[in-house]
This record gives C-alpha cells, structure tokens and sequence, in this order.
C-alpha cells in the first residue's frame, strides 16, 4: 500500500519545485534522486509530487500548463503556508532538513527555532543569507537564468531585484516572495531600484523622464530609453505580483503615475 506524503515531506517537495525548472522535474534530475533518498520514497514519486504543485501555479495556468490533474488537499495547504509565511515556511523547511540529514542547527551557526513576540524583529545573517539564498534560486530558475529587461545570461552580472524593497516588504509573506522579484542585469536593478525604470501591470518597461537630464544621451538612449515599451521576458513560475508593480510604480518610480 502506498504510504501517504506527510506535511514535512510536501514542505520538502514544495521548496525543490521552486528550485527546478519546470522542464527538468524527471525521475533522473540529481535532486529529484537526493530528496527520494532522504525522505525513503522514488524518484517517479518526487516528480510526480513536483508536478501536482505545478497544477497550483497560476503562472503556469496562464500559460495552459496544469500539470497533473489530480493532487492533495495538503499540497494546496502547502502551498497556501508559504505564500502566506515564505519566511517562517522556509525556517521550518531547514529545520525538517535537519532533523534528516541530523545535524545541529547550533553548529550550522542558524539561528531559526527561536520564537520573538510579535512584532520583535530579529534575524542573524546566516539566516538572512539563507533565505536571500533561495530568493535568488527561485528567481535564476524561474527566468531561465537571464535577466528579464535584456535578455543577458551573465550569472555574476544578474540580481535578484525586489520589486517592492526589501525594507519595506512584510516578511512573512513579502521578501522572500518569488512574486517579489524580477532577474535584473547589475546596471538595470540599480535603475530600477533607484525608481528610473520600473513596469506595470502589463509588464511592459516604463522609462522616467528624469534619464534626460543626464548625459551622454548616446547612453542613456542605448542603455534605457531604447527599452521604454518594452515587454520583460515572464518567469516561468511565480508571476510578479501586481501589488507589488503597483507599490513601485507609485512610491520608488520617478516618472510619475502609472496607470
């Protein structure tokens, strides 16, 4: 008799979706074999497992993609945590990945188990690195590795951009947020960061007047103006959120209102 996948297990699966592209979820994937191993199940059942949550996605449903048809009431509960808590899903994903791969989270130099009163912000780096971490993966796999304005491959040069910053964005359900992100080259995260590009609701690039007081005009008309109007290539999985474009365009970007 086949043996049901507990809420651990799914927390597992769910975190290695967001860490493979959607093409690649086969039995025979490295990390589709590891997770079987260390939770005691099949490779096919891992990819299996990775397809029902792809029926959950409403990127992947917009694309006419729905996955496996049938699936759990705990992959949508699942999947229903993490975008609610992405942080406190993620801390309980590495303390379930401790307890089977038994090490101690005290010698990992994580500091995660500990509970703050509501409201207490608290987090030490190797945390933060951590969860930057998976932001940064789920972003590079959901674009395919290119930076969303320019197409550009170059790994070193692209950043996982937030949308709505990093300081201002909830942390629960906000910073970690793949729906928060966009995969910038270097010089483009820092014009979108600074509020002198930004998108909107259609994804499509909007340029601030702004650029034209400065100079060269060679450059900035090469480097940004040419790609006033233009569409971002869409990440495979996790679609930017519009409350967070919304949020951009009304409060970082500088070339006024967006509508």
């Amino acid at each position: 008799m086949a043996r049901n996948w507990d809420r651990s297990e799914e927390i597992l699966a769910f975190v290695l979706y967001c860490s493979i592209p959607l093409s690649k979820t086969s039995p025979t994937h490295p990390q589709i074999v590891r997770l079987a191993q260390i939770i005691g199940r099949t490779p096919d059942s891992v990819s299996m497992k990775l397809s029902n949550f792809a029926r959950l996605d409403p990127a992947l449903r917009a694309r006419g993609i729905k996955g496996l048809p049938n699936g759990s009431k705990l992959e949508e509960q699942v999947w229903n945590e993490f975008h609610q808590n992405w942080e406190g899903m993620l801390e309980e994903h590495n303390r379930i990945m401790d307890h089977y791969e038994n090490k101690s989270i005290d010698a990992a130099n994580i500091n995660i188990s500990r509970s703050y009163p509501e409201g207490y912000y608290k987090i030490s780096e190797t945390k933060q690195r951590v969860n930057q971490d998976f932001f940064r993966k789920s972003l590079m796999i959901s674009y395919g590795g290119k930076c969303c304005i320019t197409g550009m491959n170059i790994p070193s040069l692209l950043i996982a951009s937030h949308i709505k910053p990093w300081n201002v964005s909830d942390p629960k359900t906000e910073r970690v947020s793949p729906t928060n992100g966009l995969l910038l080259n270097a010089f483009h995260d820092r014009a979108f960061d600074k509020g002198y590009i930004t998108i909107d609701k259609n994804f499509v690039v909007h340029v601030s007047s702004e650029i034209r007081d400065f100079s060269p005009k060679e450059i900035c008309d090469n480097w940004l103006f040419s790609f006033e109007g233009s569409s971002i290539s869409l990440p495979e999985k996790f679609h930017p959120d519009k409350k967070f474009i919304e949020y951009h365009n009304d409060v970082v970007f500088r070339g006024g209102r967006i509508v």
